[in-house]
């Protein structure tokens, strides 16, 4: 890890009931993205999350070690952790197992523009990407539930289970005969989950459930043009980390708009201006 602020800092675990009445808003409200993917059977969920968690804090520790993560009462951490306090009670509708996650919320100073959820609930975002975009509590709310949308929707998981078919395809006889040990081939050799890239479809699918999630949470869904504006602003030379798969784009915005309908009365619910 590279260009570390002064930053230093402890971890948030939260884990967060549905508040009464969230389960009860009519099933055709909102979004609708289709189930997740078949592939994410061919690895179990649990060794996926355990990888992460053990991920995530190696990270927190090397963070620690170059005194770049952010102390609990650091005006950002506590900023955003409130906006992942609002969000989280609306996560269970998209994945069951989030109910049980031990969601944590972090962050790291570095000048990346960046920022990500791991299988799980880790979350973490990068100063960069706070201070280059200058940020409002909405567009924070727009990439975080962008991200969390990513493990709600198991992508990482989705993206291990194709590379276990593919060894699967390689290899007929003997992955017929030890099929149930895929996943733990595709945990030992694949993927750092920290740097893990999703493909556009995945980051399509994040873009509208996050946006979702936002809207329920009360913030202003609308502040997603406005974020993809800045980020094309930022994108002017070499792509940010977190474009690197699906930069912004005007098609993008597009498809933000097309789902604004979608979205908008949930937010004016939650924000108390509904007629």
């Amino acid at each position: 890890m590279r260009n570390f602020a002064r930053l230093s800092v402890p971890v948030l675990a939260a884990v967060l009931a549905l508040p009464a009445g969230a389960r009860d808003e009519p099933a055709k409200e909102g979004v609708n993205v289709g189930k997740t993917s078949s592939f994410t059977k061919l690895v179990p969920a649990e060794q996926v999350e355990a990888a992460s968690a053990q991920q995530y804090q190696q990270m927190l520790r090397q963070a620690a070690q170059q005194k770049a993560l952010a102390p609990d009462d650091h005006p950002q951490v506590r900023r955003l952790r409130a906006i992942a306090q609002k969000m989280l009670p609306f996560t269970a509708k998209w994945n069951p197992r989030a109910e049980k996650w031990k969601w944590e919320v972090n962050l790291i100073g570095s000048k990346q523009i960046n920022a990500f959820c791991m299988p799980g609930g880790k979350i973490a975002f990068y100063t960069g990407i706070l201070d280059t975009l200058k940020l409002t509590d909405d567009e924070v709310a727009m990439i975080m539930g962008h991200e969390i949308a990513h493990a709600l929707r198991e992508h990482a998981r989705e993206r291990m289970g194709k590379q276990a078919a593919t060894n699967v395809g390689a290899n007929v006889l003997s992955s017929v005969l030890g099929l149930g040990n895929a996943g733990n081939a595709v945990l030992g050799a694949s993927a750092n989950l920290l740097t893990l890239k999703f493909s556009r479809d995945n980051e399509t699918d994040a873009d509208t459930v996050g946006l979702e999630l936002a809207a329920r949470a009360g913030y202003d869904p609308r502040a997603g043009v406005t974020l993809w504006r800045k980020m094309q602003e930022a994108n002017k030379g070499a792509p940010p980390q977190w474009l690197s798969t699906h930069p912004a784009s005007d098609t993008r915005i597009k498809e933000i708009e097309r789902h604004l309908p979608d979205v908008m009365p949930l937010y004016s619910r939650a924000a108390g201006k509904a007629p």
